[in-house]
């Protein structure tokens, strides 16, 4: 560990005790920090840009005091999982989650992910239908959709993505966690709802993002998966995730998105149905920003628990 406003912290930093178990499990030639809490059917929970598993931490105690078997993830390259160099295309962080599943012994889960880790739910409910038994994705349209957004509404979600663009700069890692990595704390002023932004709450929560931004390789790690989503668009592995993701998708899927979301705008989200033949509902959350488990926390945990019961 460091001072305050030091450089680096360990990775001890994001294991914090609580009503849940901290384990390490290795699927697809990785090791994942994972959270568990409860017994029962899993529900696999992935977290977002700039967060860590502890964007679930109210989440865990409740979904499993409902009878589930409830499981926070660190994605690939945050939190206390392992950093490996590359691994930030699409292909291998959906494997990751079908690895996951298989390796804490389920055959299937019910996926529930937010913004960034939302689009990887998206990625593995296709590529592996089998093991994701329902989904629910929080402030992230289908990927193909957000794709379609940033290149046909230059006005809307290519302006909303210029952050993102901004991650593609060699060594933007270094802006990212510079003054305590401050602009974490940004970020998540930009994009959250403005009640949850000057609620008491999101001190404490930006507190932790950012310390858990700091751990060594986690921040280059985070820039990755942006990295590859807008450079793939240019390369044949890309052009041929884009054919795979045309596939319609046979997961019952139900999709909740903040109706003052400005990272996702929600014109780009609406419209994913159309990539999905299983029962499918949308839901849009009044004075909610990007990130609905945070925000409206009893409003997300009904509908993920009603989702997962039907």
């Amino acid at each position: 560990m460091t001072d305050q406003y030091g450089g680096p912290v360990d990775e001890s930093c994001v294991l914090t005790e609580g009503p849940w178990t901290h384990r390490f499990v290795g699927a697809n030639g990785s090791r994942f920090h994972v959270v568990e809490a409860g017994t029962g059917p899993m529900v696999l929970f992935l977290h977002g840009f700039p967060e860590h598993w502890w964007a679930w931490h109210e989440m865990l105690p409740a979904v499993a005091d409902a009878g589930f078997r409830a499981v926070a993830v660190d994605l690939r390259g945050y939190g206390a999982s392992d950093k490996p160099p590359r691994g930030y295309d699409g292909y291998t962080l959906a494997a990751d989650i079908a690895g996951l599943i298989r390796a804490l012994g389920e055959r299937s889960a019910t996926l529930v992910g937010t913004g960034a880790g939302g689009l990887i739910a998206w990625t593995a409910a296709s590529f592996h239908p089998a093991l994701v038994r329902r989904l629910v994705v929080l402030g992230a349209p289908h990927p193909l959709r957000l794709r379609a957004g940033i290149f046909a509404d230059p006005r809307g979600q290519f302006a909303a993505s210029t952050t993102a663009l901004k991650f593609q700069l060699p060594r933007f890692e270094h802006v990212l966690t510079r003054d305590g990595a401050a602009l974490v704390e940004e970020l998540l002023r930009r994009w959250g709802g403005r009640d949850w932004v000057a609620g008491p709450s999101f001190a404490e929560y930006a507190e932790r993002c950012r310390e858990a931004m700091r751990i060594p390789q986690a921040a280059f790690c985070a820039m990755e998966g942006y990295r590859w989503a807008f450079r793939s668009v240019l390369r044949l592995h890309g052009y041929r995730f884009v054919k795979l993701m045309q596939r319609p998708l046979v997961t019952p899927t139900l999709q909740l998105h903040g109706a003052a979301d400005v990272a996702a705008l929600p014109r780009t989200a609406q419209g994913s149905g159309r990539y999905v033949v299983a029962p499918y509902e949308w839901r849009l959350l009044d004075g909610v920003g990007h990130f609905p488990h945070l925000e409206a926390p009893d409003v997300v945990l009904g509908e993920i628990l009603r989702w997962t019961k039907s």
